[in-house]
Formats: C-alpha cells, structure tokens, sequence
C-alpha cells in the first residue's frame, strides 16, 4: 500500500507551484494530462517505500509549457494554466482537501499582489499607538482578578449569600479609576 507525500502548492494567475516533499525520491514519474489530472509516483526511504498522488485539478493546464525539478529534499513543479485565471483552489473536490496538502506560505502571492506593485501602506497619520496600552504590561492584563485565587469553585460564594442579609445594589461609579 502507498503512502501520500506531503504536497504545497501556491499559484500565480498563469502557473502553479506543486512541491512534493519527499527527502531522497528514488523512481520519481509524473503525468501531467491536459484535462487536469496530476499523477506523481515514487520511493523513498531505506525500505523504497511507495508514494503516490492522483489529484484532479481545479481546471485545465499546459502540459507542454510544464516544468519540474528536483532535489535532494523534494521535487518542484512549475505547471502551466491552460487559462491565464486565479483558482479558487488547487482540486475539483469541495469541501475538506486531503490532509497531505497544504498552501506553500513562502511562494504563496495575493490575487491583488501579483502584479509585483506593494500594497499601499495604511497611513494611520500622528496616531500615537504607545497610549492604547496594547497589553505591554501583563500584570494589568486581568486587573480584577486576585493573585492566588485559582480556585473555579463558586460554593464558598454561593454559601455567603445564603447566610447574608440582602445588600442594596449600588451604581458602578462612573469615574476613572
């Protein structure tokens, strides 16, 4: 029985990046077929334990304008759209992907930043960002809560109000602390 490798992918409008990481591929055989199916065997490991994947992609691709490459650690392929469009996703299949694919973060370009333009710096004018007290000091992080009571039990509360005498409700006060 086969194993699955691990599989990143990231796209551009016009290609795909595939990485199959599988460290020392020995037998590695790939096909590529126009209507979108990714097939990629291969053995690895001191045993020449089998890999294998058969994905149908979102839509169709270039097989002639495809690429690949490989290393000691993993093999790389360059695939080529048949159409210059973003994908959704990388698989026909809805739902829940495989578990052995993943997004390729280190490759991964926004539909909106491939054009190699930065995105706009957000221009936050003379804000002063050191008076919100962005939980620099972590002892005013639970201010209410008394150093030492760990405990979750509330029947000590629970019996103090059943043997006091009613309070009378008194407002919040309204000033700064």
């Amino acid at each position: 029985m086969s194993r699955h490798p691990t599989i990143k992918w990231a796209q551009r409008s016009d290609k795909l990046f595939i990485t199959v990481e599988l460290p020392d591929a020995k037998n590695v055989k790939l096909k590529l077929e126009p209507e979108g199916k990714f097939l990629f065997s291969a053995t690895a490991g001191a045993d020449n334990v089998p890999y294998e994947v058969d994905l149908d992609l979102f839509d169709k691709i270039n097989v002639d304008e495809s690429k690949s490459s490989t290393t000691s650690r993993s093999i790389v392929y360059l695939v080529k759209k048949a159409e210059e469009k973003w994908w959704s996703r990388l698989i026909k299949q809805e739902g829940l992907r495989p578990v052995f694919l993943k997004v390729d973060w280190d490759k991964w370009v926004d539909e909106d930043e491939e054009d190699g333009k930065p995105v706009p710096d957000m221009d936050f004018g003379d804000m002063d960002f050191s008076k919100l007290n962005m939980g620099e000091d972590p002892s005013d992080f639970d201010a209410d809560v008394t150093e030492g009571d760990d405990d979750d039990s509330d029947t000590e509360e629970v019996e103090e109000e059943e043997n006091s005498e009613p309070k009378a409700a008194v407002p919040p006060s309204t000033e700064p602390k």
